[in-house]
């Protein structure tokens, strides 16, 4: 036989495996007793301040009451830049002897949010620092609508208090708004809030490698400056770092998480980082389901290496990987002039959500702490394909539901235990991601999760009589459905993600 006909014959073979193992049952052989790691990972997401989430709109009430009733840990509320009325308590500096501090269009969001949230830890980042803290040539205005978009509100790279004392008493006032009644303001003026919030973490600016363009040992300074003024307010809170959009420099890892960089007694509680998975703008539907997961597979390499590093020089920190998701190519363009968001197709929610568990489950075999999936709201002009809810009327999607299914079902404690795919593709089955746990409670649960807008047929041993509670595209934007299985076999639509409770 020639080298060709050879070629040919290995080609054949190799795509008739891969046909047979697409129709064959996927048989998940689980060792109930041998355990890998017990779970430290809670699934979570992260509450971005938008528009939408003001009150008497349409999707205030339905966002809010999704989010109260997930009932989920460490939720990451962040006001942020594109609305510096809706997060920056002081627009402008002290002039004429009067300070300018307002919380009139803060305070409601905020205090919904914590009210929603009350008994579960939450992490607070009000990430954009006052402009007028920053050098510029000229000041730097912002709309006076808080409800208009801006993407030009953080310029300069220099504080304009190079002890940064300045940024650090802001913070520190912002704190004692929400946990101590009020403040006094730099003037000696007391402002008087009436909130007595216990706030248990805070996490320290936001995307610090895109957000003004800070470097690690410019960070690391202010981190300890922002910590040591807040501390005095609420000696209690925890506090969070980095917040980095990338994981590409691992000198952010390095320095900032090695102790002889920090003043002594400041503490590193927690780091966090973020991911999202971005196709180009000439990918369709059909191919982006292998874009998501390849570039979370690459995103994983990293959250190894960076916990490499966290590892070695600073174990006692707890990884929050704060936010996790999809952003559409169509949704980077939507600072251009004249943009017009794209209609996004019902099954995209499917295959957001299906990520999703994917990286829960690979960083509960790592142990990472936390996994917030990104974020309750989005909407045309503000990442409209990040929502986990309607932005007309604020009902979950997919995303969300896919996220409760998991909360309810999986958290810290849970035992992880060995589980072997068995398929003609492998000893990995490529296209249904499976993983077992043997939760606190002695139930014995499988996740599932479909790669793939296609179905395909699971054989698990003894779940004839089990449960089977899921989120595919008849479910929608409705809560996750639930059967009773008859055999041992379970049907997974294209992008379902499923929890089998065995019985």
């Amino acid at each position: 036989m020639n080298v060709f006909a050879r070629v040919t014959a290995i080609f054949v073979a190799l795509m008739s495996s891969i046909v047979t193992s697409a129709q064959e049952p996927i048989k998940l052989v689980v060792q109930w007793d041998k355990v890998i790691r017990t779970s430290q990972t809670t699934p979570t997401l992260q509450v971005v301040v938008n528009p939408p989430l003001q009150r008497c709109t349409p999707v205030h009430d339905n966002a809010f009451k999704a989010l109260h009733d997930l009932g989920a840990d460490y939720v990451r509320y962040v006001p942020w830049l594109p609305y510096p009325k809706l997060g920056v308590g002081e627009l402008e500096p002290p002039k004429d002897g009067k300070t300018l501090w307002d919380f009139s269009l803060i305070d409601p969001m905020t205090i919904d949010f914590l009210e929603a949230t009350k008994g579960h830890p939450t992490i607070l980042n009000f990430s954009t620092i006052p402009q007028w803290m920053y050098k510029t040539d000229k000041p730097v205005s912002y709309p006076a609508d808080a409800i208009q978009v801006t993407w030009s509100y953080e310029q300069g790279t220099d504080l304009r208090d190079p002890s940064m004392k300045e940024v650090a008493e802001y913070y520190a006032r912002l704190l004692a708004w929400y946990t101590n009644g009020g403040f006094t303001d730099e003037l000696g003026k007391r402002h008087d809030s009436g909130y007595h919030y216990s706030i248990p973490y805070w996490e320290v600016l936001n995307e610090i490698d895109f957000e003004h363009h800070i470097s690690p040992e410019t960070y690391t300074r202010l981190y300890d400056e922002v910590v040591t003024a807040m501390k005095r307010v609420q000696p209690n809170t925890k506090f969070v770092g980095l917040a980095l959009a990338m994981t590409t420099d691992p000198h952010y890892f390095e320095y900032f998480l090695d102790h002889k960089n920090h003043k002594p007694g400041v503490p590193l509680d927690f780091i966090s980082y973020h991911f999202y998975a971005v196709p180009t703008p000439d990918q369709t539907p059909e191919v982006e389901q292998f874009t998501y997961f390849d570039q979370a597979d690459g995103f994983l390499k990293s959250v190894r290496y960076v916990e490499a590093i966290r590892k070695r020089l600073s174990p006692e920190t707890r990884t929050t990987i704060d936010e996790l998701g999809v952003i559409s190519a169509d949704d980077m363009a939507q600072v251009e002039p004249g943009h017009v968001s794209k209609p996004i197709e019902n099954s995209y929610w499917n295959l957001a959500g299906a990520m999703y568990p994917y990286l829960f489950g690979e960083l509960t075999k790592i142990g990472v702490d936390v996994a917030g999936e990104s974020q309750l709201v989005g909407f045309p002009t503000q990442f409209p394909s990040v929502s986990m809810v309607d932005w007309k009327d604020g009902k979950p999607n997919a995303r969300f539901w896919v996220l409760k299914l998991l909360h309810d079902n999986f958290g810290p404690g849970d035992k992880l235990v060995q589980i072997e795919p068995s398929s003609p593709a492998g000893p990995t089955d490529p296209y249904v991601y499976s993983l077992a746990f043997v939760t606190k409670s002695g139930k014995h649960r499988v996740l599932l999760a479909n790669k793939r807008n296609r179905g395909f047929d699971v054989l698990i041993p003894s779940g004839n009589g089990g449960q089977v509670d899921y989120v595919d595209q008849t479910t929608s934007f409705n809560p996750p459905g639930s059967m009773k299985l008859d055999r041992d076999t379970i049907k997974l639509a294209g992008y379902s993600v499923a929890v089998v409770t065995l019985p």
